[in-house]
């Protein structure tokens, strides 16, 4: 029986899902904070764990390194809050199996944990590119746009990008590929391995922000035995895994300042030596990088060396995001829905006409990973022919009422109003008639930079109530 780790601040949504869960036959866990969570974890041994994103004294950002420290090969499946998209983009990024949005439903997650069971206990042998997992690598290589398919479509964006990957392919040149988070740029970089000279060689990705400071340089470049305080075991590093092959290193602004004059050095001299070791290990691989922020610009910021930029910019591909690529859409939905009713046995045939309009006016800001992932679970509540409008997730079926015109940052939200009397949200809130009180919320969630967390605490109310307030005019827009 599989053991399930369940951590959660919210006491209601622990006992709902240990009832759920030990209705179909697995043994749970559950702790309300994340201290909790290290110090059972360090005792017992989780099959998977189920984490909320926001905990009381946690995020599940901070808590994806100490559970894969912990118990490496244990599927985290992080619960969130579906404006957060940002935020789950990046936990898929630091390790985490898969991501489900609140309001949760039982059918969705069931699937999902049993996937992710059933991934773990696959005994074939790994394949080349998923040594880098075997060695420690923090993170699960995630086919987010193709599933390992380069889907092409008539789109001049997507044109361009081809010729761009045919002419560099067949070169020995490094390559940066930029692009926003969920935009496809693994998958270019598997294509441009694929048509090059080393195609029958290893691809091996490694993502940057991933890697902690303490672990990066074992991780790429491999130590000996007894090398620091936990090395039990020798470790071949990426570097070499890619031997002959390529490497692409996502989020490679993310390495800190040392790791990268060890990397400086890798790319100058093509060579390696082990932490702890002794001895160089000669290197034939291609290198191409990733970043969803301008390298250049980093550089003259002072977070990414000047020698390193130079060096991978032998040349550059810039991938548009999907809500610039209009055309693309609905050819990646319809992509999408084919693998998904492959993966649950079903036979839907497309969408309706609404859902097209809505697709096509939504900005997607998930990129690609976010449409197929919305589909995913479209796909899962349809019964009928067609994904209809009840089946999108509440914040894109009602996008243009919810007036979403403003683009989620890393700005920080403002301040907390004080107590000197001045018209607050929270005293708006407490004011207005059931009518207004929409609008209320609507502008929290813009100054909040569309984090629910922070948007309860504006409006002074607890995150459970924002929930349920925006599931009751879910209801209400029903009925209109």
């Amino acid at each position: 029986m599989a053991k399930i780790l369940i951590v959660d601040d919210d006491k209601d949504m622990c006992s709902l899902l240990t009832r759920f869960l030990v209705r179909n036959n697995y043994d749970t866990h559950a702790v309300n904070n994340g201290k909790d969570a290290i110090e059972w974890m360090r005792k017992k041994t989780p099959d998977l764990v189920l984490c909320d994103f926001k905990l009381d004294d946690i995020t599940g950002k901070e808590m994806l390194p100490n559970i894969k420290q912990l118990h490496p090969g244990a599927p985290v499946i992080i619960i969130t809050g579906y404006s957060d998209i940002k935020d789950a983009v990046e936990v898929m990024k630091l390790g985490a199996y898969d991501y489900v949005t609140k309001p949760l439903y039982p059918d969705e997650i069931l699937l999902t944990i049993k996937k992710a069971l059933s991934e773990k206990k696959d005994t074939r042998p790994a394949l080349p590119s998923e040594q880098a997992a075997s060695n420690g690598q923090s993170r699960r290589t995630v086919q987010e746009s193709y599933n390992g398919h380069y889907l092409s479509t008539n789109s001049p964006e997507y044109i361009n990008i081809v010729k761009q990957i045919e002419m560099v392919a067949p070169t020995n040149y490094s390559v940066i590929i930029y692009g926003e988070s969920g935009s496809g740029k693994e998958a270019v970089a598997q294509q441009i391995h694929m048509k090059s000279k080393r195609k029958d060689k290893p691809f091996i990705a490694i993502d940057c922000g991933a890697l902690s400071k303490e672990l990066a340089g074992s991780e790429l470049f491999g130590h000996e035995k007894g090398a620091f305080t936990g090395a039990l075991a020798s470790k071949t590093g990426s570097f070499e895994l890619a031997n002959g092959g390529t490497i692409f290193l996502d989020e490679i602004g993310n390495l800190t300042y040392d790791i990268q004059v060890s990397l400086l050095r890798v790319v100058q001299e093509r060579k390696i030596k082990k932490l702890g070791g002794t001895k160089d290990i000669p290197l034939d691989v291609r290198i191409i990088v990733a970043s969803n922020e301008n390298l250049w610009n980093a550089m003259f910021k002072g977070k990414f060396r000047e020698d390193l930029y130079h060096r991978f910019n032998e040349f550059s591909i810039t991938l548009p995001p999907l809500r610039e690529r209009k055309s693309d859409i609905m050819i990646f939905a319809k992509h999408f829905l084919k693998l998904t009713n492959a993966e649950l046995g079903k036979n839907i045939q497309g969408f309706s006409d609404e859902v097209e309009s809505i697709f096509l006016q939504y900005p997607w800001y998930g990129n690609l990973r976010e449409l197929k992932n919305v589909i995913k679970r479209a796909t899962l509540l349809t019964d009928g022919t067609n994904i209809e409008v009840k089946s999108l997730p509440f914040e894109i079926s009602n996008y243009q009422k919810l007036q979403f015109d403003v683009k989620p940052t890393d700005t920080p939200a403002p301040e907390l109003p004080g107590s000197d009397g001045t018209d607050t949200l929270s005293n708006k809130l407490k004011s207005t008639n059931v009518t207004a009180e929409y609008q209320v919320i609507m502008d929290a969630l813009k100054q909040a930079n569309f984090n629910k967390s922070k948007a309860a605490q504006l409006l002074n109310i607890d995150r459970k109530t924002l929930y349920n307030k925006l599931s009751q005019y879910k209801e209400l827009m029903k009925e209109q």
